[in-house]
């Protein structure tokens, strides 16, 4: 395994602990200020007594649920990523190395998401059933969830970007390992339905601006509770060392009097009487919280006479302690809530009404972006399609990255098509010249082929000559009878004959050439027979069979009416281009056999060229018709093959198959759709 690759995984699982723990470190001590827990109440025996945990215990209990479970699958994931990588470089099968490949791909792209997942939705799950174990109060367990998942929802965010960023590493470091495997696989993604790059941006920003809104709003509302208390505390303060200032009480109606004639600051507050060992009464019989009793017993003094109830709770009190004749000291004070309703509808409307703005402009910036950056992937999926496309530049409609990409994009455009259009001109003039080239070869033949015919028709003139001065002499011999005269027509005749037959077979050699004369661009089409085809070949390649000592087996099976649509002449070019090759595969053996077989199968016709000479490697099968490849080193282009290929694909519509085996022969198969 590469050390680059364990050297990523290992910052993917390092950084998983240390955005935890920073978060761990910022939000023990913070907690408690934000949420306004009561001073002196936790990791003590009162919180002990009251919860059973102290806040310490609690809180990395609920740390250690979050971090295990995320942790635990981020490291099965990693141990498959890495011994995945082991398998690549312990083995040379492509593929087997394309499956490992895949599996590590799948693994680094959906990692990162499962993950993200994960340490959002874990604490929604988890922390209400982990603090319904110590009977906290809904609205405490409500804020506590908050800012937990406030927080572990930041620290997923992070760990979402770093994660993704090592594991596009590996994924680099793959593709530059094995670039056409790599490539393979990449590409297949464009017929599957990718994640957006709009719902990426939305789950990476959304996140934050969440935290950052309810965070904001949060803190914002438990300082205004805490001033509300500090006002009500300080006011209460002052009317309960006016109203009890005596260091003596010998009866509750004048304790109760006091309490009915102290003003209130708001209907809701109530006043209330309680002794030391926790028994309370209440001008309105409601009930107070255990966690109130024992802290204004227990907690208060130290305080000032302030007193508080559950964590979280919106809730205070001002107690003072006064002594009873006869029974000692009891206490008399009052409950207030310093929660402002007001307020918290302001901040909740406010913070969905800023929720709903900024989501909806994150979306439209979100989908835009994507947008652009799509329509700059559509054009250039479109390069080289259609040659149009490559005329028509994207308009720049921005000053910023996009703006550059979109100008980086038309200067490729037309370098593009610059390019294309100098390849086509270099193409044609390669076509040209292969096609002058096969041209010349198939003239100097057929020169062969018309030296028989014109020395036919030669000796055929001079025969005529020689009949014709035969019939002069004869016109004034008496002695020549009316039967010699209709020999020495029927002679004339049989000389004229033989003059017509060969002037009708040169015509046919010279259409043949003519035929071939043309370029490879051309695109006549109309209906020819088989037998037309079959003729213009035999014609063409009589010399060349001939002087390689190799004879010409056709087998027509088709039915002579048969006809196909297309030219005729890019067809005779490519069968002749393969019989060519077949003759070479002979090597100047002599004595052997070529097979041209014509057949029909459903609707399909199928010409095939055999050949039994020395066959081709599997290299030379593996570059035939994706290249211009050939085998006979300086006298090859490597365009015959090529161009025979794409002379059907373009004019018939049709394909080229072959099989061979190396030292027992080769065979070619035009394949040609009919109707």
């Amino acid at each position: 395994m590469s050390k680059f690759h364990l050297k990523s995984t290992t910052k993917i699982f390092l950084f998983y602990l240390f955005i935890p723990f920073i978060i761990v470190l910022i939000l023990y001590p913070l907690l408690p200020i934000i949420l306004n827990y009561p001073p002196d109440s936790i990791n003590n025996m009162f919180q002990i007594s009251l919860d059973g945990l102290t806040y310490t215990q609690q809180y990395l209990m609920i740390v250690i649920l979050f971090c295990f479970f995320s942790l635990v699958i981020l490291l099965i994931r990693l141990s498959r990523i890495n011994n995945t990588l082991t398998k690549i470089n312990q083995t040379n099968d492509k593929r087997k190395i394309e499956a490992y490949i895949r599996k590590v791909r799948g693994l680094c792209l959906n990692t990162p998401y499962l993950l993200y997942y994960l340490e959002i939705l874990l604490p929604l799950i988890l922390m209400p059933i982990t603090f319904l174990f110590v009977q906290a109060y809904i609205l405490t367990i409500i804020k506590i969830c908050l800012i937990y998942i406030l927080f572990f929802t930041l620290g997923a965010v992070l760990c979402f970007i770093f994660s993704q960023t090592q594991f596009k590493k590996i994924l680099i470091s793959l593709h530059e390992q094995f670039p056409d495997i790599s490539g393979k696989i990449e590409n297949e993604t464009k017929t599957r339905k990718n994640k957006s790059l709009a719902v990426v941006l939305i789950m990476q920003l959304m996140p934050l601006i969440i935290v950052a809104l309810f965070f904001t709003s949060l803190v914002c509302y438990t300082k205004a509770a805490e001033k509300t208390g500090d006002i009500y505390f300080q006011s209460y303060k002052t009317s309960f060392n006016r109203y009890f200032n005596q260091e003596e009480y010998n009866d509750f109606y004048t304790i109760i009097e006091k309490l009915k004639n102290m003003d209130k600051m708001d209907p809701s507050h109530k006043f209330f009487l309680m002794n030391t060992n926790g028994e309370y009464i209440t001008e309105d019989g409601s009930q107070l919280s255990k966690f109130f009793v024992k802290y204004a017993i227990e907690k208060s003094n130290s305080q000032d006479g302030r007193t508080y109830d559950y964590y979280c709770l919106d809730r205070e009190g001002y107690v003072q302690k006064i002594n009873y004749t006869g029974l000692g000291d009891i206490y008399v004070g009052v409950i207030y809530d310093t929660v402002q309703l007001n307020l918290l509808k302001y901040i909740i409307i406010s913070d969905i009404v800023l929720l709903c703005i900024i989501s909806l402009t994150l979306i439209y910036i979100s989908v835009s972006l994507s947008r652009d950056i799509k329509n700059v992937t559509t054009r250039l999926e479109k390069i080289g399609d259609v040659d149009t496309e490559l005329a028509k530049t994207l308009p720049v409609t921005t000053e910023n990255e996009m703006g550059n990409l979109i100008i980086a994009f038309n200067k490729t455009q037309e370098m593009t098509r610059q390019n294309i259009n100098q390849l086509k001109q270099n193409q044609n003039a390669l076509m040209e010249r292969e096609r002058l080239a096969s041209l010349g070869q198939l003239i100097g033949g057929i020169a062969h082929n018309l030296k028989t015919p014109i020395m036919s028709i030669s000796g055929a003139a001079e025969g005529l000559s020689d009949l014709i001065e035969e019939y002069k002499s004869s016109i004034s011999d008496k002695n020549v009878t009316i039967e010699d005269h209709h020999e020495i027509a029927k002679d004339m005749q049989e000389w004229i004959d033989k003059i017509r037959n060969y002037t009708a077979y040169m015509s046919d050699i010279i259409t043949a050439v003519k035929g071939q004369a043309v370029t490879f661009s051309e695109n006549n089409q109309d209906y020819f027979t088989i037998e037309e085809v079959i003729k213009q070949v035999t014609l063409l390649m009589k010399h060349e069979l001939k002087n390689a000592l190799v004879e010409l087996n056709i087998i027509n099976n088709t039915n002579p009416a048969l006809k196909v649509k297309g030219n005729i002449n890019s067809l005779v070019q490519v069968i002749n281009n393969i019989i060519s090759n077949a003759i070479q595969a002979y090597n100047g053996k002599e004595d052997s056999q070529i097979d041209l077989i014509v057949n029909t199968k459903g609707n399909n016709l199928i010409i095939s060229v055999r050949d039994y000479g020395c066959g081709m490697s599997e290299e030379t099968k593996n570059k035939l018709f994706n290249e211009m490849f050939t085998t006979k080193g300086k006298n090859g282009t490597g365009l015959g093959l090529f161009m025979s290929y794409s002379n059907i694909k373009a004019h018939f519509n049709g394909d080229i198959t072959f099989t061979s085996e190396l030292n027992k022969g080769t065979q070619f198969n035009i394949i040609i759709p009919i109707n």
